[in-house]
């Protein structure tokens, strides 16, 4: 079973958890207790394909889903849709240093992971629980979740998706790839404001009972496909099981051997699935958070306590962009000894005053398996340039800020060590060919052709097509217009 962060007696299966998106109280959905994935089975994975480590994960993550279920969703989601049918390579680049790269999907993102699996999931879900009626998918994305979420469930059969981004506030590449989304159910709004105006409009329309009347009379229930809704956050965790099974195959490391993750965070989900992977047995030392110059992340790890009310900066790894990581909402609830009503308490008290903070004993564990930092935009560029010119590897500039900061990470002791890459380097090719060799263009497909010339990664064919595709979402709203918005979209 599942429940909430907010409210331990509010139980749910892993079906309804994954229609409903976010339990009613405004918490999220968290397993009453975390399997666990033994020695032997790690040890079994490394002979294992992707798609059958994900199997095994998942039926557990997934408790109320048959096997045969879980077998249809991964295989749907992963066959023939990532590049030489391997979704989440690892690459050496150095002794002891990796590159998990998750960005050989349909839109070259890391959401890719478990946005192609969330229709399925979200059928079987609906299968299990005979619901009928329409789904109306709500999204807001700092860039990348946004097409990844889009193009999972466009055409799909029962459901209806719209996706809220921030006006200006993503890259050339990423609005592209969005605004040119066709399908008969897809809607894509610009949100005048940031990322967190957008994660607030969503947020405001899910806790409004008279919207979700509104709704039902049209034949319809919300949810989401962003990282709060389990069904995003369970696939995630497989590709930390995945990654520590290639090395394992590879001889690099032994069983029981510690390794440490390297993380680009913005929302906190791809980092917080690691930690559920540690929880559920898996080898790790330390996760590496890493934020850009908005890191209120860092300040949240390095003095407990988390501030919203300070400057939004705009940078070049813009799906970082995030001054309120709602995932951060579950390591809160398992750092509080799932204390839900201090949950609850911590995030009103978010809401009214934008801050909370921890109690010492919660800093002291969190100190004993995270280590934060930050990049600045100058450290950013600087990390691609170097990092290019040593390995002859393009980094976006998301993974170029994982790699910064581990680049400054002083450990007690050396221990194999994988950055998550979370882009392909050609979503941000203006910025990483400027870093490069300081040349600006001005459209993202010269810049891209240039990086292209400079190294040996061809350009993903789903962004080259982008060019000559028509613009078909042209929406524009306050966030006081957002739920107005839904309605002209969906009528």
């Amino acid at each position: 079973m599942l429940i909430s962060t907010r409210d331990v007696n509010k139980k749910v299966t892993a079906s309804e958890a994954i229609v409903k998106g976010i339990s009613e109280d405004g918490g999220l959905f968290v397993m009453d207790k975390l399997p666990v994935i033994s020695p032997e089975e790690i040890t079994a994975m490394s002979k294992m394909n992707y798609i059958d480590r994900a199997v095994l994960v998942l039926s557990r993550l997934l408790p109320d889903f048959k096997e045969e279920d879980v077998r249809y969703c991964v295989e749907n989601a992963y066959k023939g849709k990532f590049e030489d049918d391997d979704p989440a390579p690892l690459v050496k680049i150095d002794e002891g240093l990796y590159i998990l790269e998750l960005w050989h999907g349909p839109t070259n993102a890391f959401k890719d992971m478990a946005l192609t699996m969330l229709p399925y999931l979200l059928k079987t879900a609906k299968k299990n629980l005979g619901i009928d009626e329409k789904t109306l998918i709500l999204v807001a994305t700092s860039g990348d979740t946004g097409k990844a979420a889009l193009e999972g469930f466009k055409n799909v059969e029962g459901t209806d998706i719209v996706v809220f981004y921030p006006k200006d506030g993503v890259s050339d590449m990423q609005e592209l790839q969005m605004v040119t989304t066709d399908g008969d159910n897809t809607h894509v709004i610009a949100i005048e404001g940031n990322f967190d105006d957008a994660q607030t409009a969503v947020k405001s329309i899910f806790n409004n009972s008279e919207y979700a009347k509104i709704i039902k009379e049209k034949g319809m229930h919300f949810s989401s496909a962003n990282s709060i809704n389990w069904g995003r956050l369970a696939p995630q965790v497989v590709y930390y099981f995945s990654a520590y099974a290639d090395m394992l195959e590879s001889g690099e490391i032994k069983l029981g051997d510690k390794v440490d993750f390297c993380v680009p965070c913005g929302n906190f989900g791809n980092i917080l699935a690691g930690h559920y992977a540690r929880l559920m047995g898996l080898p790790v030392r330390k996760f590496i958070c890493a934020s850009n110059i908005n890191n209120i992340l860092t300040d949240f790890f390095q003095n407990g306590e988390y501030d919203v009310n300070r400057h939004f900066y705009k940078t070049m790894s813009p799906s970082m962009d995030i001054l309120i990581s709602s995932n951060l909402e579950r390591l809160l609830f398992e750092i509080s000894g799932r204390n839900d009503k201090l949950v609850k308490e911590r995030m009103e008290e978010l809401k009214k005053r934008g801050v909370y903070k921890l109690t010492y004993q919660e800093k002291k564990e969190l100190e004993k398996e995270f280590y934060a930092n930050f990049a600045d935009e100058d450290e950013t560029a600087d990390t691609i340039n170097n990092f290019f010119m040593e390995y002859d590897y393009p980094l976006d500039p998301h993974t170029a800020v994982a790699v910064a900061v581990y680049s400054e990470y002083d450990a007690e002791e050396i221990v194999p060590t994988v950055i998550v890459s979370t882009a392909s380097p050609y979503k941000f090719a203006a910025d990483v060919v400027d870093s490069i060799n300081g040349k600006l263009y001005d459209s993202a497909f010269k810049a891209a052709k240039a990086l292209e010339n400079l190294s040996a990664l061809p350009m993903p064919e789903s962004l080259k097509k982008l060019k000559n595709l028509p613009i078909l979402h042209k929406t524009v709203c306050s966030k006081d217009r957002a739920f107005d918005a839904v309605l002209d979209a969906i009528d």
